[in-house]
């Protein structure tokens, strides 16, 4: 992100705007969820899948299993992860323990919109107070109420956003692309999951694999459900050939 001289000193502390209305604290901390793995989640007619990029930083070494980047929330509800590791894991903790008071003080489980609400309500007190750094971190929310199922998006900033069909992190784009062209409503599971999983193909550099990709579903009554490496590599060998996807950048 380009900035000029006389813009410097607006970027010091994020209380502070800049003459045009910027925060720049925010717009860093969204930069660093561009640099973060791709997630994408779409909602399906009983569930919603959530996919994510596991980046492993040395694949012969690491344990795979150790890198999460869906967490489970409550019964209902999960998560998908783009950017500082660190911060997703402090606002799925928080996520966490909003869901279980609601669910202890009113005896139910807490409807995902309001879920969200409290994760941007939370984020954005981390925008408006000295002393303080934005989450550089992105969550796709994706479960089911009693209103139906739902995908949202939380920004650094506070913000939140309800999709059929996203994709955060980074190189995105191509994978809002293909979503935009292919997504239709009431899809059944297993063709949500071979389109997300086209999707994050869509999003990986060139020579890059679904080896190490992680896939969940969160369906009215049977809850969260991760699927295994090899099923996953099973739709892996079922999805149209790649036709021009493995376009350049972050993934």
């Amino acid at each position: 992100m380009e900035m000029q001289p006389g813009q410097m000193a607006y970027d010091r502390a994020i209380t502070v705007f800049s003459p045009d209305g910027r925060l720049f604290q925010v717009e860093y901390a969204r930069e660093a969820v561009r640099r973060g793995a791709t997630t994408a989640g779409l909602v399906y007619a009983n569930g919603v899948v959530l996919i994510a990029d596991r980046r492993i930083p040395n694949p012969k070494l690491a344990e795979a299993a150790s890198l999460e980047k869906i967490n489970q929330i409550d019964e209902n509800i999960a998560c998908a992860t783009a950017g500082l590791v660190a911060d997703a894991r402090v606002l799925v903790d928080y996520a966490r323990l909003a869901a279980q008071v609601h669910r202890v003080t009113y005896a139910e489980p807490m409807s995902v919109e309001m879920l969200v609400r409290r994760i941007c309500d939370y984020k954005q007190q981390y925008t408006q107070f000295g002393g303080v750094r934005p989450f550089g971190t992105a969550l796709l929310v994706g479960g089911y109420d009693d209103a139906g199922v739902h995908l949202y998006e939380t920004e650094p900033s506070g913000s939140m956003t309800s999709f059929k069909a996203d994709s955060t992190g980074g190189n995105k784009g191509p994978v809002m692309e293909l979503f935009e062209q292919k997504y239709r409503p009431g899809l059944d599971r297993d063709a949500a999951i071979l389109l997300a999983l086209e999707g994050l193909r869509a999003a990986l550099e060139e020579g890059g694999s679904l080896s190490q990709v992680e896939v969940c579903t969160v369906q009215v009554g049977e809850g969260m459900t991760r699927l295994s490496s090899d099923e996953i590599q099973r739709f892996v060998q079922r999805l149209p050939a790649a036709g021009g996807s493995g376009r350049g950048g972050r993934s």
